[in-house]
């Protein structure tokens, strides 16, 4: 399986329905590692590493998040994969 590392950002409703932390339980159900965090202007920024397959999974969920978030988009930038993270994190600010 390829490793594979995605930076993403998920617009809509997606602050205060807990997105960021049942992001990272999904995550961690699928041995995805990186961060997920709130931006300034609303949105939720997360970079996602791991056997490609897994972090395509995680990417899926994205689109529709936790019940309470209303998704209008997920922008996917796919990147190298560099290995650099041991679990999942929410960051704040």
């Amino acid at each position: 399986m390829a490793e594979a590392r995605a930076h993403i950002i998920i617009s809509g409703r997606v602050q205060g329905v807990f997105f960021r932390y049942t992001m990272e339980q999904i995550a961690t159900s699928f041995d995805v590692k990186g961060w997920a965090k709130n931006t300034t202007d609303g949105n939720v920024e997360a970079v996602l590493e791991g056997e490609k397959e897994n972090v395509e999974k995680v990417i899926e969920w994205s689109h529709h998040g936790p019940d309470g978030a209303a998704v209008k988009d997920v922008e996917v930038k796919w990147e190298d994969y560099t290995g650099q993270f041991k679990d999942f994190s929410i960051k704040y600010f």
